[in-house]
């Protein structure tokens, strides 16, 4: 189907055949949920944010700020999750930014690190040793791996080499100037 990602379709294949619980869900048929993702450098500068559940404008600066301002307080050898409102906040540090995810409070913490690993593994291969400027000047490359890695708030793309590849693809569309012949051919496994 032209103009959606491969796991975009693999998500849709996955609900039209009675749909399977994702890495993070409970035992319950519950689905993990992250409702947001946000990157931080260790000064507090937001790096990319992606909001997976409904808030205003004014909720997400507050989010954004209370949400930093936990993160960075704390010291490097407290746990990395915490507690807030009604939510959990997870959160990992790589070099000078701050991975954070905030999901259910009855998620399960390891996978959600796990998840935000998976992350910046995509983004190192890709990058090459990805590094904060990487994230600056081609955020809209991290948002399109993002993008490939979770759909909804939900992991949809385990595969490093498949989100590698549709990303090679879409940058191969990029350069094309929408030359169909530029763009590797993939293959949906539906």
């Amino acid at each position: 189907i032209a103009g959606h990602s491969e796991a975009a379709l693999r998500a849709r294949a996955r609900r039209v055949a009675g749909g399977v619980a994702s890495p993070g869900a409970a035992s319950t048929g519950s689905r993990a949920m992250i409702h947001f993702v946000m990157l931080i450098s260790r000064q507090g500068k937001v790096r990319l944010t992606k909001w997976y559940s409904p808030y205003n404008s004014k909720e997400k600066t507050r989010t954004t700020r209370e949400v930093s301002a936990m993160v960075l307080a704390r010291q490097q050898k407290q746990c990395n999750f915490l507690e807030w409102h009604d939510l959990k906040v997870i959160y990992k540090r790589y070099a000078s930014l701050y991975f954070i995810a905030c999901v259910d409070p009855d998620d399960n913490e390891l996978i959600v690190l796990e998840t935000i690993h998976h992350f910046v593994e995509v983004l190192d291969r890709y990058f090459g040793n990805v590094c904060e400027l990487d994230l600056i000047f081609n955020f809209h490359k991290a948002y399109h791996i993002l993008d490939e890695l979770m759909m909804a708030g939900e992991l949809q793309e385990p595969s490093k080499k498949t989100i590698l590849r549709v990303t090679a693809a879409q940058d191969a569309l990029m350069e094309g100037n929408g030359d169909s012949k530029a763009v590797p051919e993939l293959k949906y496994e539906i």
